[in-house]
Formats: C-alpha cells, sequence, structure tokens
C-alpha cells in the first residue's frame, strides 16, 4: 500500500489508528501490528510511525528528511501529549517516548532503540514527582543517558558500564536495584561527564533535538553493519528501508507492582501449545533481552520444569496474566500463526508494547503449521506455504548419540535445539576467519550482541554463560538453525587468558567443546552422533506437500548409502549418477589405467571387460534401492587425464603397480595433457572418440537391469545419458551404440528391458539446437553447473576469488552457482525446453545441477514445466516442500 500523498505520519493509539496489518512495506512490521492491536481495542500506549518512505528519501537526498516532515512529527506529538495528558519537555507533567526502528521483516537486535527520551535535568525532577519515586526517575534517566549516547553520540556503552560497575563493587552491592536515587543521582553526574569529554560537548537537554538525533540514528542504523550482515543472511532487500516508530513510554520499573517481559504464544524451540516467556519485576524490556538479570518464567509449568525458586507471573499476579492469556490467544487467533509479543506492567496496568511473527526453530515451525491445520486456524496448502524449505536443513542433520559417553561440564537453557562440536573461541572475528579456513567452532560468549552476528553465523553452535531464553543469543541463533545453550552461569569466561573455566576443569582456545541446544548440556571433547529421524509432524506435512507437488523429485547418487539415503527422504528416482565417481575406487582404477593406456582398441575392451562386472554390480545395487524407479545414468564425463598420476613419483608408483614402464606413463600423461580440460576431451567426445567405453557402461547397465528384474519381479526404468552434447550427430552415434549393446543383451538373455536414452544439456549451443537434438533424444536433464560455466564463461573452480564481490557490488543478485541465473541460464533451459517440445511434446526435462536443491530455482522450473528436479540426497525434503510451494503459488 502507498502512503497517502505527502504523508509520511501515522498515528496510532487512543482507541484508534491510521495504519493496518497489511501496511508493513510502508509502516514496517512493528507500526502495522501497532497500528493492527490499536484497532482491536488492546491496550497499546499511543504514538505515531513515520514511514519507511521517509528512510528511502534520507538515503537518496543526502541524509536530509522531506520538508514536511517536521510538521507531521509535531503534530503527531501533540495527539500523544493529549491522549497521555502530559508535554513533551514540560518540566512538571513531562512526555517522555521510545524510538525504535521496525522494517517489513523482523531484524531482532539489528538496529537501534532508545528508551525513556524527553528525560533531561528538569524533566527528571517533573518525572520524579509525578511518579512519587526519585530512585524510578533517576534509574530512568540515567538509563536515557547510556542508551541515547551509544546509540546517537557514539559513546561505548561499555564505559557506561564501567562506570556503574566499579561503584557497585565499590559500594558492594551485587544488584542494580540496590542502588539508591542519591546513588544514581551521582551516577548521573558521572555518565554526563563522560560524555562531554568523549564528544566535547554536554548531555542534549533539547527534548527536540534529543528526538531528532534518536530518529537519525533509527535510519543511519538501517545501512548500519550488523543490520546489512542480516540483511544478506535473510535475503532482505536494502531498499526496503525501515521505518521509525515512536510511542509513549510505559515503565516496567516502577516498583513491584511493575514489569516487562517478552512472550510467545507457543514454544518456538518445540511449537508446543504453552504460553512460553520470561518477565522481571520492576525492569524496562531491554533487561529482559540484554541477559543482565535472569528472568522469571510467565507460567507456573515452566517454572517447575525450569527448577526455578522464583515465583512466576502466574503466581505472582494472577489477575494482570489472566488478562495477558486472553491477549495472547486473541493475537493468534487473529493473525493465524505463533506470536512473539513484549509487553510491559505499570503499576498493575498491562500495556501491549509488540506483536510480530514469531521466529522458531524448523522442528517447531513444523509442529504450529501442522497443529494450527489440525486446530482448523490455517488449511493444510496454507500449513505447506509456511514452512520456509530451506529450514528443513536443521532437521537433516546429526544429533547427538543418546549412547555416546558425555562428559558434561555445565548446564545451561536450552535456548535453541541440535547439537554441535568444535573448538572454542572467543570472538566472532576469530569464528568467521577460522571459518573460512575449515575449522569448526563453537563460539563461547559471557553474552552476545548484534555486533557478533557475523561469528554466530560461521560458529556451529553458541554458548553463552548470562541470559535467558529469549536473549540476543537465543533468538537470533533460532533463526539461524544454530545449537545455542544459554544462561550457563557455572561457566566462567575469561576473554584475555583465552579460557572456560568450571568446576576445576580449564579450557582454552581451540579446544573441542560439544553443546546440546536441546538439554542445555555443555560437554568437553566431541560427542558421537547420529542420523535424525524424521517421522510425525514432518511426515505429515510432507504428505500435504507431496499431495500439492506437480514436479518429480531425484536425488544425485552414485553409492549405495546415497541411494539408501535419498529413497528415506523421499526421492523418486536418480536422476544422475556419475559413473565416473565409481572408477576411482582402488580395486578398479588399475584397470581404467590399463584401458587409458592401451594403444590398441583391443587392449582397451581387455581393460574394460575387467570393469565391466564391477560397474554391472553397481548398477544391481542401485537398481535394487530404487525398486523400479527412473535411474538416470550419465555416461563417462570426465576427461581421461583426471584418472592418471600427475607427479612424478605418483608415476613412479602406478607405472610398478601395472608393471609398465615409467615412460610410457609419463608420455601418455603429457599425451593427454590439456590446457582447459572443462571444456576439452570430454564427455560425448570421449565416447565418440573410445565407443567401447559407451558399449561397456551400457552393457553393465541393461545387464544389471535384466538380473534385477529376475530377481525382484520389479524391472528397472534405466535412462541413459549422454554428456555435454551439442549436436543431433553426436548424440546419434553415441546413441547407435548403446541401441545396439541393449539390443544384443536383450538376445543373450532373453529379457527385454525398458530404457530411455537421452542427454545432459550443458552447452549453450544445446539448448538453442534443442529442437534438432530431441529428435534423438528421449529426455533432457540440464546441468545447470556446467551450463552455468559455460553460458557466464567462469570456472566453478575459480569464482570464489570475485564472486564476493560481483554480489556486494550488485552485478550478481546472488552467487549464480547456488541460485540459478534466471534471466541468462535460466532463459536458456526454457528455450530448451519449449523447442524440445516443439518436436516431442512429451519431452521429459528435468535439472541435476545443485540448483535442483535451491528453493528460488526450482520455483522457476515450476513457472517453466520443467517434469523433475534432481538434488543431492540430503536437500530431497527440501526440493519436495519447495516444488510443493512452487505449485501452489503458481496456483
Amino acid at each position: 500500500m502507498a502512503a497517502e500523498s505527502g504523508k509520511y505520519v501515522y498515528r496510532f493509539g487512543g482507541g484508534t489508528a491510521e495504519g493496518r496489518a497489511g501496511m508493513k512495506a510502508l509502516l514496517g512490521g512493528k507500526g502495522a501490528n501497532l497500528a493492527e492491536m490499536a484497532h482491536l481495542g488492546l491496550p497499546v500506549p499511543p504514538g505515531f510511525t513515520i514511514s519507511t518512505e521517509v528512510c528511502t528519501a534520507y538515503y537518496a537526498n543526502n541524509r536530509a528528511y522531506p520538508a514536511s516532515l517536521e510538521a507531521e512529527v509535531e503534530s503527531a506529538l501533540k495527539a500523544v501529549e493529549a491522549i497521555v495528558g502530559a508535554g513533551f519537555g514540560d518540566p512538571a507533567h513531562p512526555l517522555l517516548v521510545s524510538v525504535r526502528s521496525g522494517a517489513r521483516a523482523s531484524m531482532p537486535g539489528m538496529m537501534d532503540t532508545v528508551l525513556n527520551l524527553g528525560l533531561n535535568d528538569e524533566t527528571v525532577e517533573g518525572l520524579a514527582a509525578k511518579s512519587g519515586d526519585r530512585r524510578f526517575a533517576y534509574d530512568s534517566y540515567r538509563r536515557f543517558i547510556g542508551m541515547y549516547s551509544d546509540v546517537v553520540l557514539g559513546v561505548d556503552h561499555a564505559e557506561f558500564e564501567d562506570i556503574l560497575g566499579g561503584f557497585k563493587d565499590q559500594r558492594d552491592y551485587a544488584l542494580d536495584t540496590e542502588i539508591t536515587a542519591d546513588d544514581w543521582h551521582g551516577l548521573i553526574a558521572r555518565y554526563k561527564a563522560l560524555v562531554e569529554q568523549e564528544t566535547g560537548k554536554p548531555f542534549p537537554q533539547d527534548v527536540r533535538e534529543q528526538l531528532w538525533g534518536a530518529v537519525g540514528a533509527v535510519f543511519t542504523s538501517w545501512n548500519g553493519a550488523r543490520a546489512i550482515t542480516y540483511r544478506k543472511l535473510n535475503n532482505i532487500p536494502e531498499d526496503w528501508g525501515t521505518a521509525v516508530n515512536i510511542q509513549a513510554m510505559v515503565f516496567g520499573n516502577m516498583g513491584d507492582t511493575s514489569a516487562t517481559g517478552v512472550a510467545f504464544t507457543r514454544n518456538p524451540s518445540t511449537g508446543a501449545k504453552e504460553l512460553y516467556g520470561e518477565f522481571l519485576v520492576n525492569a524496562q524490556g531491554e533487561d529482559v533481552v540484554a541477559g543482565i538479570r535472569t528472568p522469571q518464567n510467565i507460567t507456573e509449568q515452566a517454572r517447575i520444569e525450569a527448577g526455578s525458586e522464583a515465583p512466576s507471573l502466574e503466581a505472582l499476579m494472577p489477575g494482570t496474566f489472566r488478562e495477558l492469556s486472553a491477549t495472547f490467544d486473541l493475537l493468534e487467533r487473529h493473525y493465524r500463526d505463533m506470536q512473539d509479543m513484549e509487553f510491559t506492567i505499570q503499576e498493575g496496568k498491562l500495556w501491549m508494547l509488540q506483536t510480530r511473527t514469531g521466529k522458531r526453530t524448523a522442528k517447531a515451525a513444523l509442529k504450529v503449521a501442522v497443529d494450527m491445520a489440525e486446530e482448523g486456524l490455517i488449511t493444510e496448502a496454507e500449513a505447506v506455504l509456511r514452512i520456509e524449505p530451506s529450514s528443513l536443513d536443521q532437521l537433516l542433520h546429526p544429533t547427538l548419540d543418546p549412547k555416546a559417553k558425555r562428559d558434561v561440564i555445565a548446564t545451561g537453557l536450552p535456548a535453541s535445539p541440535g547439537a554441535a562440536s568444535g573448538e572454542i573461541v572467543f570472538d566472532a572475528d576469530e569464528a568467521e576467519r577460522l571459518k573460512a579456513l575449515n575449522h569448526r567452532v563453537i563460539l563461547v560468549r559471557v553474552e552476545t550482541s548484534p555486533e557478533d552476528i557475523h561469528g554466530m553465523h560461521a560458529a556451529e553452535g553458541i554458548l553463552t554463560t548470562r541470559g535467558g531464553m529469549t536473549s540476543h543469543a537465543a533468538v537470533v541463533a533460532r533463526g539461524m538453525g544454530k545449537p545455542c545453550v544459554s544462561g550457563a552461569g557455572a561457566l566462567r569466561v575469561d576473554y584475555a587468558a583465552g579460557t572456560l573455566a568450571v568446576m576445576g576443569v580449564k579450557l582454552r582456545k581451540g579446544d573441542t567443546i560439544t553443546i546440546d541446544g536441546s538439554t542445555g548440556q555443555v560437554m568437553k571433547g566431541e560427542v558421537a552422533t547420529i542420523k535424525p529421524e524424521l517421522s510425525g509432524d514432518f511426515a505429515r506435512l510432507m504428505v500435504w506437500a507431496d499431495s500439492h507437488r506437480r514436479m518429480g523429485v531425484r536425488a544425485n547418487a552414485e553409492t549405495p548409502l546415497d541411494a539408501r539415503t535419498a529413497r528415506d527422504f523421499g526421492a523418486e528416482g536418480i536422476g544422475l549418477c556419475r559413473t565416473e565417481h565409481m572408477f576411482f575406487d582402488s580395486d578398479r582404477i588399475l584397470a581404467v589405467r590399463e584401458m587409458i593406456l592401451a594403444d590398441k582398441i583391443d587392449a582397451r575392451r581387455a581393460a574394460l571387460a575387467k570393469l565391466l562386472p564391477m560397474q554391472r554390480n553397481d548398477f544391481i545395487e542401485l537398481f535394487e534401492i530404487m525398486a523400479g524407479l527412473p535411474v538416470t545414468i550419465r555416461l563417462l564425463d570426465p576427461p581421461l587425464h583426471e584418472f592418471l598420476p600427475q607427479a612424478d613419483h605418483e608415476i613412479e608408483e602406478v607405472a610398478e603397480q601395472m608393471n609398465a614402464s615409467s615412460d610410457t606413463l609419463r608420455a601418455r600423461v603429457a599425451e593427454l595433457h590439456e590446457f582447459n580440460p572443462m571444456l576439452g576431451h570430454r564427455g560425448v567426445r570421449l565416447l565418440i572418440s573410445y565407443p567401447e567405453i559407451a558399449e561397456m557402461q551400457a552393457r553393465a547397465i541393461f545387464e544389471a537391469a535384466t538380473e534385477v528384474a529376475r530377481r525382484t519381479g520389479k524391472a528397472p526404468i534405466p535412462e541413459v545419458m549422454v554428456p555435454l552434447v551439442a549436436s543431433k550427430n553426436e548424440l546419434d552415434l553415441v546413441k547407435e551404440r548403446i541401441v545396439a549393446v541393449a539390443s544384443k543383451v536383450a538376445a543373450e538373455t532373453g529379457v527385454a528391458i525398458e530404457y530411455s536414452v537421452g542427454t545432459m544439456i550443458e552447452l549453450p549451443r544445446a539448448a538453442l539446437r534443442a529442437a534438432e537434438i530431441a529428435q534423438s533424444a528421449d529426455f533432457f536433464s540440464f546441468g545447470t553447473n556446467d551450463l552455468t560455466q559455460t553460458t557466464f564463461g567462469i570456472s566453478r573452480d575459480d569464482a570464489a576469488r570475485f564472486i564476493g564481490e560481483y554480489t556486494s557490488k550488485g552485478i550478481f543478485k546472488t552467487d549464480p552457482f547456488i541460485s540459478l541465473d534466471t534471466e541468462g541460464v535460466g532463459e536458456l533451459v526454457r528455450i530448451g525446453t519449449e523447442r524440445g517440445r516443439s518436436v516431442k511434446p512429451k519431452l521429459k526435462t528435468g535439472i541435476c545441477g545443485e540448483h535442483g536443491g535451491d528453493p528460488a530455482s526450482i520455483a522457476f522450473c515450476e513457472n517453466i514445466n520443467l517434469d523433475y528436479v534432481s538434488c543431492s540426497p540430503f536437500r530431497v525434503p527440501i526440493a519436495r516442500l519447495a516444488a510443493a510451494q512452487a505449485s501452489l503459488s503458481k496456483d
């Protein structure tokens, strides 16, 4: 929805609102949902939202605001003043506001927030008088100075923490709540002195200067380092911008009848239908998520399960708890999804500060979607669309073996499920550096902050000694699908020494630990893992997904283990069996080398005869596992030199094994050398030069198929694929040999096997001449890995040197080897499909590159009506779900 002409500010509160939930693009998620809650009659502190269009204009006009914005903000402020009965900057009755970001996609902790804005040396006295609580007023003022100075003025928050920590140590205070009003008054003077020392200016006393400084800081934080990193990780476009929400403050730190908390309508780790959250009495919102104090459980059941002695909200404020529970239920039913909410209780009155769709683990997402469908809140099709296909990765990897020995050294909170082992690192930059060197690391922090996001992404898991289940570490880890243990308070981290100590055990940077985010356990050393079992909610959702899916999903597999894994994950056949991988086994590489060294066809046939029974057995295993499903077998593709040794000492060893002259072998290696082997003597070119290779492989395929048909009564459906074809003539020459062998095997065995012969389209010329090639091909399989290389003229092996730069500069939207370039490579796939089917309307087409497991690429394949995608075994469930979503979205 676009903004009204010249309108940039949208009000909410007092029982009405100018926005609605559907205006997220304009008001951001937070602003749209605040407006929606106001429409629902919920207790929302009044305020207004500055739209995302201002953010766009701010960056387009050298960080200048639209001319009409100031007047709109002043008008909206007056409306808030009227509702609250206070004045912004009024010394006697001060209105205080919060200034928060709000992008259309949730970005927790990635942009800046300022609370208690409007306090100065005069208004703090008015707040003290109005509230009757000097301590509360000065506590709020010192919080504001610290937060505003960090966010707006660039004074490091740690500097204020050092002042506060030193003061508490000096007075022997354990908690902030022990600090008196007079103590805070003295600390405020020290805070302001620090600001003047660091900035050269006194802390701003003009409340409007404070307001516009905070607004500018929020817009500036849209392009801050942590926000940019988060956008990249979550594919959030830069041009969306953020809104700014300015809202009257309500206070959870006004004594023992006040509190603040964060809650989810369902458990975001498991998906269970139970109220899940934490709160703190006499605190402000940042205290809950910052991990500064250990939060309390909202429900009595959660308190008992956690073994906590601190009273629950249900026990402490039963009336407010009932009101809160009813509000949570209303919001979940209204939005028809699990909600993540922030609330404040001010002197017994409940205020709702935010609601948004709750981030959750893949396991929880599955359970929530399935349960809501069964509860009738959403349809089965909606449940399928609710799950991000890539998030299934969280469920498809090993967990800790329950039988394995565990040397548990500490237990924290199970903040994000899953398990991981890795080297201890204490620094986010170090985690990222080691990840680039292929090390597996666990990021260990006292508590994480948004600045650690790159290290959290690089780590296998996160361990913190402070913080609760809704801390920054917990929320971000769940969103990333990373295991996380938080609040492991028994651990002592010494950043300077690079050590982690607990109960007499001292571990150092580089030592290996294991964390279990499902139990909260921290273990010394590496613990064995087991393969996950996919059933229950996963199986139910996959049944629904398959019922809506049009395209088939196959797997790229050539080993029995890969084939079985693929079948377990629901693959409907093999879309790519790379036969060359079978030749590298130690028991057959010698025969391959003999074949390559042979200078006469009879000698080559003799060597190939040794390989025949091995290949036949390979195919028998695959056919039996696939039990009548199609199996696409690609004939030998790589250049022959890949099978030969290169270094002199290797040549000597191989020559001795083969009882051949090392000089002869060296000469053959030199003869086969190519300057650009990817475009050299490989694929169909090799099969034309050495047709006996195609004949041996074809015989192995057909004899294996015949044998499996006899054994099982289920005849396999072999699809013989000729790689790297550029013209019909090439395919014809090789297909003639394949058909001849099939006829011979049928005559010898008395069994005629149904089969097909097709080609891999991986050259632009093949896509352009697809109409001719289709006259001889029974199917096309687009090899998008090589098609991307040949279309762009980029070597995938060398692209890493500059692909990152290309994506960061916007030349590539994404790495084209990860997600299909739909405009170029995709256009060739579309052309190849259309031209092939112009000759054979029912020509079977699919893709078998790594793109076959990428949801965005799968959506493209659905749009151009390919018959199937093929991907690695562990991505089969992702492909099944993505294909179903693509089909539903197309409808």
